[in-house]
C-alpha cells in the first residue's frame, strides 16, 4: 500500500537545493557586507547588550548562569556583567537567557522571532573564542539575522506558532548556526552541514503561554547554544542533512501547515532581514504594542482619568485574540503577554518602565479593576491582512456619559514602519544597563569595524559600576 506521505526517497516540491542556496549566499558575504547593514547590526548589538544587562538580574537568568558555569566553566568567553567565563556554547546559553529574560529583546515581526537574543550571544561567544575582528562579529550578526529571519518566514510563522511551536527557539538555531559559521570561516558546504545539524536541534513550545513556568526564558538561550554547537560540529567535519531547512522532512515543511520554503531564498541580496527589525520600547509581547501605544496616546491627549472609564474595546489580530487575551495579574509572564493588562497599565502605569511588570506591581488592585473593564480582543480583518509584517490594533475607550475615544496604530513605534533613532536606541541602552555596564559601550560597538571584538568583551566583563535594578 502506497503511503500518503512521501518517503525519504521521494522529492517534495522545491526540495533539494534551497538550504544549499541560502548557505551559498550567506557564506559568500565574508568581507563584503555593505556598510549600511553593518550600521544596522551596530544598533541591534547595542540594544541587545542593554536588555541583556537588565535581564541578567532576573531569577531565571541567574539559574541559567549557574547551569552554564556548572557545565562549561573555565572557557574563554564572557558572560555579560560577570567576571566568570565559560565555553562558547555555555556563554551563548547564559547570555541568550539574559537577552530574552524580560520581553525587551528585538523582534522580526513577520517571522515572529527574536533574533537579537539568539544571534548576538552566539556571534559574541564564537568571536571572542577565536579572537575575531569587530568587523567579522558585526558581519556575523547580519548573516545570523538573515538566516533566522528567513527560516522563520519559511516555516509559515502564524500556523507554526498557533500549532504550539515557539518561533524564537525553533528558527533561532539556524541564525545562531549561521553567525557562528561565519566567524569560523565555513564555506557553503560547511554552513549547509551546520544547517542540517541545526534542523535536528530546533525545539520549543508555546505551552508557557498556557500554564506558565520559566521555560520560555531559556528558549533563546537554547537556540544560541544549539547553533553554536552545530557550527562547531560542521567545522570539525560533522555532516548534517543536506536540505535541513527545506527537504522532505526539513524544518520549513514539518513544523507547519503552511510551508513557504521559497522564502528561504526569495530576493536574496535585495531584502535584508536586519532592516526589518522592531526594537521594543515596552517590556511586553510585541503583538500588544500597538494597543499600548494607542491607549497611552489617548490618555495623554485627552487627560483620561481612570474614574472616567466605563469600558475599553480592543480590535486586533486573530493571533492576539487567541494567545494574548488573558488575565495579566497571575504572573510576570502573563502580564507581559496580556492585552488586557497592558492596556490597563498604559492608563495607570508606564509600560516603557520594566518595573511596571514587577510581581508587586502586577498585583495592584487598581490595575486588576481596570483590566476587568477591557473587553475581549476582537479579531479585525484589516490587521490580520498585514500580520505580522505590520502590526496593528484599534483601541476604543468609552467614558462615562457615552463619549468614545478611538485610536488606531498600524505600524507601532520601534518597528521598521516607525523606527527608533540611534539616539533613542542608545537611550534605551543606558536605561536598561543602568550602572551595570560601561556607558562607553555604544561608542565602542559603533567603532568595531576598526577594532578587535576583545575591546568590547573586556568592557562587558569589567566595566561594571553597579548592578541593574530588578524587575522580576
Amino acid at each position: 500500500m502506497k503511503s500518503a506521505r512521501p518517503g525519504p526517497d521521494q522529492s517534495a516540491p522545491d526540495a533539494g537545493s534551497r538550504s544549499a542556496e541560502l548557505a551559498g549566499f550567506l557564506s559568500g558575504l565574508h568581507g563584503s557586507v555593505a556598510p549600511e547593514h553593518v550600521a544596522a547590526a551596530c544598533n541591534c548589538v547595542i540594544d541587545t547588550l542593554g536588555v541583556m544587562a537588565f535581564g541578567a538580574e532576573q531569577p531565571w537568568s541567574r539559574a541559567a548562569v549557574r547551569h552554564a558555569l556548572a557545565t562549561g566553566a573555565g572557557g574563554p568567553c564572557t558572560i555579560v556583567g560577570r567576571p566568570d567565563r565559560a565555553s562558547p556554547a555555555m556563554a551563548a546559553f547564559a547570555n541568550g537567557a539574559a537577552a530574552h529574560a524580560f520581553e525587551l529583546d528585538d523582534v522580526h515581526e513577520e517571522a515572529i522571532n527574536h533574533p537579537g537574543a539568539v544571534v548576538v550571544p552566539a556571534a559574541l561567544a564564537v568571536a571572542e573564542d577565536l579572537d575575531a575582528s569587530g568587523q567579522a562579529f558585526l558581519e556575523a550578526v547580519v548573516v545570523g539575522y538573515e538566516a533566522m529571519g528567513r527560516a522563520g518566514l519559511a516555516v509559515g510563522p502564524v500556523s507554526h506558532m498557533l500549532a504550539g511551536f515557539h518561533p524564537t527557539s525553533m528558527s533561532g538555531v539556524f541564525g545562531a548556526a549561521a553567525a557562528a559559521a561565519h566567524i569560523r570561516g565555513l564555506d557553503a558546504e560547511g554552513l549547509n552541514h551546520a544547517f542540517g545539524v541545526a534542523a535536528s536541534l530546533a525545539s520549543g513550545t508555546m505551552e508557557f503561554a498556557s500554564s506558565g513556568g520559566m521555560a520560555k526564558r531559556i528558549h533563546a538561550a537554547r537556540a544560541a547554544e544549539g547553533g553554536t554547537m552545530a557550527a562547531a560540529l560542521a567545522a570539525d567535519g560533522f555532516e548534517g542533512a543536506l536540505d535541513g531547512l527545506a527537504g522532505t522532512y526539513g524544518f520549513s515543511r514539518i513544523f507547519t501547515s503552511d510551508p513557504r520554503p521559497e522564502l528561504l531564498t526569495e530576493r536574496l541580496g535585495e531584502r535584508w532581514m536586519i532592516h526589518e527589525i522592531t526594537v521594543k520600547p515596552y517590556a511586553a509581547c510585541s503583538d500588544v504594542h500597538p494597543m499600548i501605544q494607542a491607549t497611552a496616546e489617548l490618555v495623554a491627549e485627552h487627560g483620561v482619568a481612570t474614574g472616567q472609564i466605563e469600558r475599553i474595546m480592543v480590535h486586533g489580530t486573530t493571533k492576539a485574540a487567541e494567545l494574548n487575551d488573558m488575565d495579566g495579574t497571575e504572573s510576570v509572564m502573563a502580564a507581559q503577554y496580556s492585552a488586557r493588562f497592558n492596556i490597563a497599565a498604559a492608563v495607570l502605569a508606564d509600560p516603557a518602565d520594566p518595573a511596571t511588570y514587577r510581581r508587586d506591581r502586577i498585583a495592584d488592585p487598581a490595575i486588576a479593576a481596570l483590566q476587568a473593564k477591557v473587553a475581549t480582543t476582537l479579531p479585525d480583518p484589516a490587521f490580520d491582512a498585514t500580520y505580522a509584517w505590520k502590526q496593528g490594533a484599534r483601541v476604543e475607550i468609552e467614558l462615562t456619559g457615552g463619549r468614545v475615544l478611538e485610536r488606531t496604530i498600524h505600524g507601532q513605534k520601534g518597528s521598521m514602519h516607525d523606527p527608533l533613532s540611534d539616539a533613542e536606541i542608545e537611550r534605551k541602552f543606558r536605561t536598561m544597563a543602568g550602572g551595570s555596564l560601561d556607558p562607553a559601550i555604544p561608542e565602542v560597538v559603533r567603532s568595531l569595524p576598526d577594532r578587535p571584538v576583545g575591546d568590547l568583551t573586556r568592557l562587558l566583563r569589567s566595566g561594571c559600576t553597579g548592578r541593574p535594578r530588578r524587575a522580576g
